[in-house]
């Protein structure tokens, strides 16, 4: 996925209090990577030690490489993988005109010795269980979502969630497969459709938003993807009623659409 998430968050979205945040770097070797669209591809690394996190926090990781472009050697990602998984991922976009250090990254050999800091950020979900939630993902931003996803389907935990997906084509439309096992129904949209789509067209915005049911006082809504597309949504929001607090915000610098 993406390039370094930097969180508005509401105080009610918090981390569990036995969970660890720490930033101190860690080796992790490289394992393999899998195709999840064309252009989407998730990379599997195994920690040298215990490695601590909450579904949602991101992690800054350092490929060092021959000729790095002006976008350098390091790189901020959210983990798309769960803490009740023994692997950690992350999944990104990719494409033919990357950066230097994309290229890198797709050029690692199993085995590869890399650095990973430690967990980071408090996009994760809020302590109360009963705490209805709308989910908005941009493109790539469905990777925290993903993370959460994960952590509900293997350990049986139920919340109530709204889910929105958008998407530029169908063929960007990844991990079904879990929020399926969670429990978790998706609406998705997708900007760019071919004639065979049967779901929801056009651009993502508030009123699609608001229209998946009337938010309640204490429902929170997380928004994640392009940084533009999250700070427009989250105006739109407020406009619409929503009161800062509701918001929870993770945005990805770089991408500017999804």
């Amino acid at each position: 996925m993406a390039s370094a998430p930097l969180s508005p968050i509401s105080p009610t979205a918090s981390l569990a209090d036995d969970d660890v945040c720490y930033t101190r770097d860690m080796q992790v070797s490289f394992v393999k990577s899998q195709a999840e669209a064309d252009n989407i591809r998730s990379f599997y690394f195994k920690p040298a030690g215990e490695f601590r996190y909450t579904a949602g926090q991101f992690i800054e990781l350092t490929i060092p490489h021959d000729k790095p472009d002006s976008r350098g050697t390091r790189r901020w990602f959210t983990l798309s993988s769960s803490p009740s998984q023994d692997l950690l991922s992350i999944t990104t976009k990719l494409n033919p005109e990357g950066s230097s250090f994309k290229r890198a990254l797709q050029a690692l050999e199993p085995g590869a010795e890399l650095t990973m800091t430690g967990p980071m950020g408090d996009f994760v979900l809020p302590k109360l269980t009963q705490t209805p939630l709308i989910f908005v993902a941009g493109g790539i931003g469905i990777t925290p979502f993903h993370s959460m996803f994960q952590w509900l389907a293997d350990t049986g935990e139920q919340r109530p969630i709204k889910f929105i997906h958008a998407v530029s084509s169908e063929q960007e439309i990844i991990f079904q497969d879990t929020y399926e096992k969670a429990g978790i129904h998706a609406t998705i949209i997708v900007k760019r459709p071919s004639a065979a789509w049967g779901g929801e067209r056009g651009e993502l915005n508030a009123e699609m938003i608001m229209g998946l049911e009337a938010p309640s006082d204490d429902t929170l809504v997380y928004v994640s993807g392009p940084e533009g597309l999250v700070e427009s949504l989250q105006t739109a929001l407020k406009n619409a009623g929503l009161k800062k607090h509701q918001l929870v915000g993770d945005f990805f610098p770089g991408y500017d659409k999804i």
